[in-house]
């Protein structure tokens, strides 16, 4: 699994993807482990979630995340169940916050 920059947003501060780990489960679709780390300050700027993306913007798996992690850097949450169309071969992982909605995708290459 590769993981490189695709299109992030030039505010201050957006969440970093970290690290992505990617696994398939022939009967359950796909697990995605992904490490954030965000400058969280509290319920007013914290990184609230990510989700898993074809290169068209369609969404295939969200994960919310329903409160600040603040001494809690970097964290890593997971997504099971996410089902990939047949023959894809790379999904996005794009991160967001609360606070400006921040977005940062990451390409990550995923094995048929």
């Amino acid at each position: 699994m590769a993981l490189s920059t695709w299109a992030g947003a030039a505010w201050a501060d957006p969440p970093d993807i970290t690290s992505v780990t990617a696994q398939r489960s022939a009967a359950m679709g796909w697990r995605f482990d992904v490490t954030l780390s965000h400058p969280d300050t509290g319920w007013d700027h914290y990184a609230n979630g990510w989700q898993v993306e074809l290169a068209d913007g369609t969404v295939l798996g969200a994960r919310e995340l329903h409160h600040p992690h603040v001494d809690e850097q970097p964290f890593t949450r997971s997504l099971s169940s996410v089902m990939l169309p047949d023959g894809t071969r790379q999904v996005f992982i794009r991160a967001h916050c609360s606070k400006d909605d921040h977005s940062v995708a990451v390409a990550v290459e995923v094995a048929p």
